[in-house]
């Protein structure tokens, strides 16, 4: 095991310094954030002192090799904008990013699931169609117009739910969460909803595959010769292989939902990292963006091999073959 993590952790950091280089050319040969933040009188001179305090008149491979430098020191610049660190903007965000990304999966694990198996064990009957239809449709409609609806309906026609903001948050650990409290629940249900469809859908459609997989598997013919009650034998003896594909999905669909809630937090206006992100790429503050793009990177990455260690776990024969030279 601590050869399969060492091997990991060193592929994991040739990843983040090869996509940074990608990262930071991309971004930083494109747009001159000096004319956006300079005064429109500024002089030729003033520029100048603005571009050398920002380090943008250095030549870029300078300022790849000093990002690099500071990057493994934890350094990921400050922001031309805010004048403060730029992991400290995002990190203030992404508590709320991470409590709304967080809800939805465990909204669309509490509801694919047992809509997946359901089908899959109905499968081609009526029950079946009905919740394979719902799952396209999910997988079908633009998340903004869902969103648009379920303020419509839900906030505007009937009034039920908040169509805007965080609501109240109290601290846990230290951090502002809105889940504790009455009126921060109200207003994350709907976010939380509308980020979870597509999720929803996609759980379903897996849950419902790997279920027709595996029934009729010797194992399961084998404990239902044996016996066993047929909850037992789906509930325990399938859902442990059910599991494996949903367990990839689910890690790789949770870094999704971080990395892209932009969508749902402009529309229900959740101050997470989306709006930071869009303000930042608007007035092209490329230490914030960058920030972004490599803690991003890095949540895929820790994602992926807690994934690799977790499927290790389950089933032992990918560890041994990851060790077969």
């Amino acid at each position: 095991m601590l050869a399969f993590l060492v091997r990991r952790l060193v592929l994991s950091a040739f990843m983040i310094v090869t996509l940074s280089l990608i990262v930071f050319v991309a971004l930083y040969a494109i747009g001159d954030p000096v004319a956006l933040l300079a005064p429109p009188d500024a002089t030729q001179l003033e520029r100048a002192r603005i571009a050398a305090e920002m380090g943008l008149d250095q030549p870029l491979p300078a300022q790849y090799l000093r990002f690099l430098h500071n990057l493994f020191r934890g350094d990921l610049g400050r922001s031309f904008v805010y004048g403060i660190p730029a992991l400290q903007l995002i990190l203030e965000r992404l508590p709320a990013t991470l409590e709304l990304a967080l809800s939805a999966m465990l909204l669309a694990l509490a509801i694919g699931i047992p809509l997946g198996m359901y089908a899959g064990l109905h499968a081609n009957r009526w029950p079946d169609r009905v919740i394979s239809l719902v799952a396209v449709l999910g997988n079908s409609l633009p998340t903004f117009w869902v969103g648009l609806m379920l303020i419509m309906v839900l906030s505007v026609w009937l009034g039920w739910l908040p169509a805007s903001g965080r609501g109240a948050t109290r601290a846990l650990f230290g951090v502002p969460f809105s889940f504790v409290t009455l009126d921060g629940l109200r207003h994350l249900a709907l976010p939380a909803a509308n980020l979870a469809l597509f999720n929803v859908a996609l759980v379903i459609r897996l849950v419902r595959a790997t279920t027709r997989e595996v029934l009729p598997l010797d194992y399961i013919r084998f404990a239902r010769a044996k016996g066993l009650r047929e909850r037992r034998v789906v509930g325990v003896h399938a859902l442990k292989n059910i599991m494996n594909p949903v367990l990839t999905v689910i890690g790789l669909q949770f870094g999704s939902l971080v990395a892209f809630a932009i969508v749902t937090e402009s529309v229900f206006s959740w101050p997470g990292m989306g709006k930071l992100i869009i303000d930042s790429i608007r007035i092209l503050d490329r230490p914030v963006v960058v920030a972004y793009l490599m803690f991003i990177l890095a949540l895929f990455i820790v994602i992926n091999l807690l994934i690799e260690i977790a499927y290790s776990i389950l089933d032992p024969r990918i560890r041994m073959r990851s060790t077969v030279p």
